[in-house]
């Protein structure tokens, strides 16, 4: 795992009316703190990659539909450079992970429907200074293909 992300396994608490899931508290250790949280909604096949923060974490959680969420670590004081961590998130694999500052991301919906993709930022969004740094999703410094993968 890169250093500093953290996963959070969720849980959904279904009954006869639906579920009802959690995603982040106050009191999870994985809580920093308050700043915002938006949602994108992403048609399928889409990758959105790469970008990274100076400043904020971000938290990713997929309500609806799946994404391949993919981290790569380009901190060279990091001890985890170079490391490729990918999570498959969303309806059939419900989790909240923690993206830490400098730590590339991207994600691409898969499946055959949108995926709604929630974050919860660490900061607020600086409409003069955007703390976001863009990297194409196939950059060759990146050792990563977006490709499906069969195993």
């Amino acid at each position: 795992m890169i250093q500093g992300v953290e996963i959070k396994k969720l849980a959904k608490h279904c009954d006869e009316r639906g579920f009802l899931m959690e995603i982040l508290r106050s009191d999870d250790p994985i809580f920093q703190n308050f700043s915002m949280t938006y949602v994108s909604m992403n048609y399928p096949g889409v990758i959105r990659a790469w970008h990274y923060h100076r400043l904020q974490d971000d938290h990713f959680c997929v309500l609806s539909g799946m994404c391949k969420v993919v981290l790569y670590d380009g901190r060279e004081d990091s001890g985890t450079c170079g490391e490729i961590n990918e999570f498959f998130m969303g309806e059939d694999n419900p989790i909240l992970v923690k993206i830490p500052v400098g730590v590339l991301h991207g994600y691409k919906t898969s499946g055959v429907k949108p995926s709604f993709l929630l974050n919860f930022p660490t900061r607020l969004y600086n409409y003069k200074e955007p703390d976001e740094y863009r990297v194409p999703y196939d950059d060759p410094s990146i050792p990563y293909s977006w490709e499906i993968k069969i195993t």
